[in-house]
């Protein structure tokens, strides 16, 4: 007899077991959720964490962003105009000797800077998976990035008082055209020369080339950007490193260096783990280095 009701007890086991198994695949909305796959068909592993969630959540919904970013370009109206009139103003490292009198530029960065692409991000997370270059390029051509708050203003103010506005953005070279149109919709004039890409004229994802080309010509007044690359350059540097040097140039941010919040990604979380590919890999990296307390 308790041989029977072991027999019984296991099978009811292994019901439940087998039913929970299926609800758990199932959505909020009942339907089943699918396996996220690449363009190649190829199954990819699911990843469920938190930070691309709230980080893309914190952009698309958070009124806390709408100010920061709003804000933050009011400021550099204010500062372009201090800027435009004081000759020995340059906000480019690589500006050389004899810039006074050349004609005035702003150079912005574009994403997280002009266009929005959290809806690119929110997909990654939707489909349960980092970072993939191709839907980052099918994003591109849908030419649907909103502007980031404050942008197109900032623009249009640069563009009357006669400044030159350069972006300098490491989208590659075949994502131009579409970047250009982008640019359009948004009512923003733009260029194949005042859109410099990563991979024009052997240009690497390094902008240090491209703003000093610019710098060659024209009295650049501010930079503007979400990451410190779009300033300085910061390759191959640890995060204390980073930080270091943001303290060097303490004397440039809110002034001659305009920085947006981007809490979605950048080179400050690449600096995290340097070499590191495998996924797992990444986020036991990123726990390893989260101060906390215990109580």
């Amino acid at each position: 007899m308790k041989t029977q009701y072991r027999r019984i007890a296991t099978l009811l086991v292994c019901v439940f077991a087998l039913s929970w198994g299926c609800a758990s695949t199932e959505s909020t909305t009942g339907r089943a959720t699918a396996t996220p796959r690449a363009a190649s068909g190829a199954t990819m592993a699911v990843r469920d964490t938190h930070e691309d969630l709230n980080g893309v959540l914190w952009v698309q919904t958070s009124a806390e962003y709408w100010a920061l970013a709003s804000t933050t370009y009011d400021n550099a109206e204010v500062v372009l105009e201090q800027a435009k009139n004081q000759k020995s103003w340059s906000a480019a490292l690589e500006q050389q000797p004899g810039y006074d009198n050349l004609p005035p530029a702003v150079i912005l960065d574009l994403d997280e800077t002009v266009l929005d692409n959290s809806s690119a991000q929110g997909q990654f997370v939707l489909d349960r998976t980092g970072y993939r270059p191709d839907a980052w390029t099918a994003w591109v051509h849908t030419v649907a990035a909103t502007a980031i708050p404050g942008a197109q203003a900032f623009i249009a103010r640069a563009e009357k008082d006669g400044v030159k506005v350069f972006f300098v953005t490491n989208r590659s070279l075949i994502e131009q055209p579409d970047t250009l149109k982008n640019l359009a919709a948004l009512g923003i004039t733009a260029s194949d020369d005042t859109v410099l890409c990563a991979g024009e004229n052997g240009w690497t994802s390094d902008k240090t080339a491209r703003r000093a080309q610019i710098a060659q010509s024209y009295r650049v007044l501010l930079l503007v950007g979400d990451d410190m690359n779009d300033f300085v350059s910061t390759a191959k540097l640890t995060p204390a490193e980073r930080i270091a040097l943001a303290k060097q140039h303490a004397d440039r941010w809110g002034k001659s260096w305009i920085l947006l919040p981007n809490a979605m990604y950048g080179s400050w979380e690449r600096a995290l783990y340097p070499g590191v590919t495998n996924d797992d890999d990444i986020l036991a990296r990123k726990r390893q280095q989260v101060k906390g307390f215990r109580p």
